[in-house]
């Protein structure tokens, strides 16, 4: 194989030179806050009287709007990145709630904005939507407007903004602050090393049962150490939340979440409803499993171990390059497009201590580039990872030519794109297996991620339901965090398990997340979603990319069952679609059982 050599670790300097003591980013923010305040003038004193007879005051708008949310999402970007590559970089931290605090500053002048929307009468809003540099931003226009008609008056919505950067966001960023407190100890060749969370969590997929049981023991206790002040967190982030929508009159915990992802809850509950009706085979494979590994039922700290002795792993320019090669053979832009991020060091991947743990992607919008994090150990599960980030790349890259504010595709479609490129690598691999101890050892990776997804997200959502529920009745102690977690990964499992996570709440980073409520179903959507699509471009070839790029063009600016039904031809509301899906995961778990007799 021909291999170049790529950069282990991203550049961020292209963007604004010296990392968290940029002087650069520090002009940058002054900049941002004079953008901010000129906004605020522009949307303070505009009047929705006669509206119709000066459209231009609104277009305008719209670009300040624009060229707001774009410079707040290239500072955002930054300092997540400079918190990712180095959770000790305590001047990193405060950048956060530098950026935090103009974000609140941009949505109250955007409550001010939606204030006004709604208050522009409905026939001469219909009217408005028609004129030119307006007409194309019909549908995100409207689901502005529709929005903030659910929401609190204008000044109870700016006090509520300005309450969250300290209360809300702050609780948030004490979660990332606990995080990078914790460290596993492990030892290795007589040494005593502390392990970053990112670090230790590689161990489980480590051949060695022994070693993966010690990481757990030890993972486990870390995280029961600080779970008293990790359940106070996740109570009072949930109260912000719960308090929101008491006083926005919401009485059910996912509408946020489905408005968020333009997805009906018809469409959530058949997706699970299938799921659930497909579980005994995942559960067989499972037993499958532990049978291989020579133990009666497997244990939470069994589900990432290899089986077989096979030890298939890639250097970071193998990795590279069998990623490109087979994105190749789906389409020129993808393969290009991810050629280009590897040489132009787009990806954080280097093993080392003092990272936050898993992996993202995250745009810079006035850059028009992306930045990819994770930590890169060789295991195919990590050429996943590495293919998963740079489908969300992708993404960006397909909208580049979108109006910027058509853009704003939500997590479940996110997910899409993503779980898509993943599947082009995982089915690579299988397919290129050398022999059928690797073709067995790379199916049982692509198993691997049907488990994580229609079970360990089912028991994240499971959990995430019932903890609200019960929150909206007072604080539920750590004790209690923990049953909850253990009943919900005993259903989603299907009691395929002998020993759970109980403390999971504590070490997943999505249930604090402030920026997105529900960081769990839109995983399993994406992934069945693109099951769908993926179907379709086996069937139509090389041919199939562009229409694959018009759909993903469509995300920022449809609803999902509206993009399934244009692109697709189907009704996400019926059980069909999603049964296709998972009977294709499925199809991976017989041929694993077969393979195993």
């Amino acid at each position: 194989m021909t291999t170049s050599t790529y950069s282990l670790t991203w550049d961020l300097d292209v963007f604004f030179q010296g990392g968290s003591n940029s002087t650069e980013f520090q002009t940058f923010l002054g900049e941002l806050k004079e953008t901010l305040k000129s906004f605020d003038q522009q949307v303070s004193t505009w009047s929705v009287e006669n509206i119709l007879d000066d459209t231009s005051s609104f277009v305008s708008i719209l670009e300040s709007l624009q060229n707001s949310t774009q410079k707040l999402g290239q500072a955002g970007a930054f300092v997540s990145c400079l918190q990712a590559q180095n959770t000790e970089d305590a001047k990193a931290n405060e950048l956060r709630g530098a950026v935090a605090t103009l974000r609140a500053q941009l949505n109250t002048i955007l409550t001010n904005f939606d204030d006004k929307l709604t208050n522009i009468k409905d026939e001469d809003w219909n009217n408005l939507l028609k004129a030119d540099g307006i007409n194309e931003l019909e549908f995100v226009l409207n689901e502005r407007r529709q929005k903030a008609k659910e929401k609190l008056s204008k000044d109870q919505e700016a006090l509520l903004n300005a309450l969250s950067v300290d209360g809300y966001h702050g609780w948030g960023e004490m979660y990332d602050s606990l995080v990078s407190k914790v460290k596993i100890p492990f030892e290795e060749n007589g040494e005593i090393k502390k392990l970053s969370v990112g670090q230790a969590h590689n161990k489980f997929s480590d051949p060695d049962r022994e070693i993966r049981k010690d990481v757990f023991r030890k993972w486990e206790e870390a995280w029961d150490d600080k779970a008293d002040l990790f359940a106070a967190t996740l109570n009072h982030l949930a109260g912000f939340r719960l308090t929101i929508y008491e006083q926005r009159g919401w009485d059910k915990v996912l509408k946020e979440p489905l408005s968020y992802n333009r997805m009906k809850k018809e469409t959530l509950d058949m997706m699970w409803q299938v799921i659930s009706d497909y579980k005994q085979p995942f559960v067989e494979y499972l037993n499958r499993k532990a049978e291989m590994l020579g133990v009666e039922k497997l244990s939470w700290y069994d589900l990432d171990a290899p089986v077989g002795d096979v030890n298939s792993l890639f250097s970071f320019d193998e990795g590279a390059e069998f990623i490109i090669n087979h994105f190749g053979e789906f389409g020129e832009n993808l393969a290009n497009f991810t050629k280009k991020a590897f040489e132009d060091s787009w990806i954080e991947a280097e093993d080392r201590a003092g990272k936050r743990p898993g992996g993202f992607c995250t745009g810079f919008p006035l850059s028009s580039q992306s930045r990819i994090f994770m930590t890169y150990s060789g295991t195919p599960s990590n050429v996943s990872t590495l293919a998963h980030e740079l489908g969300h790349a992708f993404h960006s890259y397909a909208l580049r030519d979108v109006h910027p504010l058509k853009r704003g595709y939500a997590m479940n479609v996110a997910e899409t794109a993503s779980t898509f490129a993943e599947m082009i690598v995982a089915d690579a691999s299988v397919k290129n297996a050398k022999d059928d101890k690797e073709r067995l050892t790379l199916l049982e990776d692509k198993v691997q991620r049907s488990v994580a997804l229609l079970m360990n997200i089912h028991a994240r959502f499971l959990f995430e339901t019932r903890f609200y529920e019960e929150r909206k009745n007072g604080l539920v102690s750590k004790n209690r965090l923990n049953e909850l977690m253990m009943e919900a990964q005993k259903e989603a499992y299907g009691n395929g398990l002998e020993e759970y996570h109980p403390l999971f709440w504590a070490s997943k980073l999505h249930f604090f997340i402030t920026g997105v409520p529900f960081y769990n179903f839109p995983y399993t959507f994406g992934y069945l979603f693109s099951l769908g699509i993926y179907a379709q471009a086996l069937k139509e070839g090389k041919g199939y990319e562009e229409k694959y790029m018009a759909l993903l063009r469509d995300t920022g600016s449809m609803n999902v069952e509206e993009l399934a039904l244009k692109h697709l031809n189907v009704d996400l509301t019926q059980r069909d679609f999603w049964e296709a899906g998972v009977k294709l995961c499925v199809k991976d778990v017989e041929e694993f059982l077969e393979m195993t007799k």
